[in-house]
């Protein structure tokens, strides 16, 4: 099959295309998927860069998300068929034999959940790692209630803009830091409030709207220098979630003066552990999100799509920032 393998981490160029072994069913529960794209996050970048977690087992084919058609199912598979479309978090993080930066994946049926009718391969692609990260973080780490006032970063980003709406359906108001008109059009139209970062002290305007309270619940999703800049936006005993490592020049001095609580989220932790029971509960994540968007409450916004050959491309788009959604890798 045609893969995007990585020999060593490095720019972008690491990322080339080759001919590798297909994946073949190894267990009882096991599936064989015909991918039609996969999506592209920036902890793919990150590994190209800095290494993945299994260094030893390279070559390694980056790529968690995935979506496509169900080709062979192993004698113990329930749950699916040949010809079913899903969509899925596997994989990807340099483990030999995983990865959907190519055209077959092998999964645990257990981690596979039926792709959103609604949603094309691309869509569903780019929809899984943000669709669990912005529901544990705001729903499990945040303990998130309805009528609760709620700070998301970078709104118009990949998890941004799927928290906002995963913040409406609970029944929150959201507010928004965004950099552009046209990024504040799009919350908007999420349901958001638009803070303008480049133009106003986004505390400031939390607090503000919040009418000198703050909010309940903040969500991090940039990182470095914004998290402890947001201490003073989220109200005494109030939540803040990041899904960024907290920088060791960090000050918490504010947070526990405010007696903030403070979550830490990594939706990758169930593979890394093999943690078969969090594992699980992430497909039902899917199976209850993928309901949502075929009920037309939770919308996936797809920038652009790249052929599975144009890895590295997709890898530079990413890292140079300022885009709104999420970018897929498309398989011929």
């Amino acid at each position: 099959m045609r893969a995007i393998a990585m020999t060593t981490n490095g720019s972008p160029n690491v990322l080339q295309p080759q001919d590798v072994i297909s994946p073949k069913i190894q267990t009882s529960q096991h599936i064989l998927i015909r991918l039609q794209a996969a999506g592209i996050n920036p902890v793919d970048t990150k590994l190209r860069r800095g290494g993945t977690f299994y260094p030893e087992q390279l070559p390694a084919i980056l790529g968690c998300d995935g979506a496509g058609v169900v080709e062979q199912v192993g004698s113990e598979v329930s749950r699916f068929q040949v010809g079913d479309e899903v969509y899925f978090c596997h994989g990807g993080l340099g483990k030999k034999g995983t990865g959907n930066y190519a055209q077959y994946a092998v999964v645990d049926e257990r981690f596979v959940a039926k792709k959103p009718q609604s949603l094309s391969f691309a869509e569903a692609a780019a929809a899984p790692l943000v669709l669990i990260t912005a529901w544990e973080a705001l729903y499990d780490r945040g303990r998130l209630e309805a009528g609760r006032r709620v700070l998301v970063h970078a709104g118009a980003g990949g998890v941004g803009h799927v928290a906002i709406q995963l913040a409406k359906l609970k029944g929150a108001e959201v507010c928004t830091t965004i950099s552009t008109p046209e990024k504040a059009q799009f919350v908007k139209d999420l349901g958001a409030h638009p803070i303008n970062y480049q133009e106003t002290n986004f505390v400031e305007a939390v607090n503000d709207w919040t009418e000198g309270e703050g909010v309940e619940l903040a969500f991090d999703t940039v990182g470095g220098d914004t998290l402890e800049e947001t201490f003073p936006a989220v109200q005494v005993y109030g939540d803040l979630v990041t899904i960024l490592n907290p920088s060791d020049s960090t000050n918490w001095k504010q947070a526990r003066s405010r007696n903030l609580r403070i979550g830490l989220e990594l939706m990758l932790t169930p593979q890394l552990t093999d943690n078969l029971e969090a594992q699980i509960a992430q497909t039902q994540i899917l199976e209850q999100c993928s309901r949502l968007i075929d009920q037309g409450g939770l919308t996936i916004h797809l920038h652009q799509t790249f052929p599975l050959e144009k890895a590295k491309e997709a890898h530079k788009m990413i890292e140079a920032g300022g885009m709104t959604g999420k970018l897929a890798l498309v398989m011929n």
